[in-house]
């Protein structure tokens, strides 16, 4: 699949900053596309390991209604924003993926649930076997497979 490049190259971050937006970004926009249609654009909390991302959701829902409908998906992190009036502009980072988001079971589930907690209840990790545990079976991990992500930045 070809796509497209982006139009400001000068703004363009390269691999480092991508892995660094990717691993520090509190959380992400994930887009997809509804049985009608229309785009679905949900923030969620997430992990980024072994190149792809995570993140966990209930059983039913509109965002596993459409990954059924179609498993292409777009990820939407920005970071580190700050407003500069003065220039009428904004510093940011930013990426965008584009990939496909599948279900993960088993072994892998269990390392994306415990990622997760790393992530958001480190203070807590004493009792994050326990909590997998008990959750693990009414929780559902996707995994977004990345196919072409692109960063930016004006620092």
């Amino acid at each position: 699949m070809k796509f497209r490049e982006m139009r400001r190259k000068d703004k363009q971050v390269m691999d480092d900053m991508v892995v660094e937006i990717l691993a520090n970004g509190e959380y992400g926009v994930l887009s997809t596309i509804s049985e009608n249609g229309y785009p679905y654009g949900v923030p969620v909390n997430y992990s980024y390991h072994d190149e792809g991302i995570y993140f966990h959701c209930a059983k039913t829902g509109h965002k596993l209604d459409n990954i059924k409908f179609n498993d292409k998906v777009s990820f939407c992190i920005v970071t580190d924003t700050e407003l500069e009036p003065e220039e009428f502009s904004t510093k940011y980072k930013s990426i965008i993926a584009f990939g496909t988001a599948a279900e993960v079971e088993g072994d892998e589930k269990k390392k994306a649930l415990m990622k997760l907690i790393e992530k958001y209840a480190g203070s807590q990790m004493d009792k994050a076997g326990n909590y997998i545990n008990k959750e693990q079976s009414s929780t559902v991990i996707i995994k977004v497979t990345l196919e072409h992500i692109t960063g930016k930045a004006k620092l």
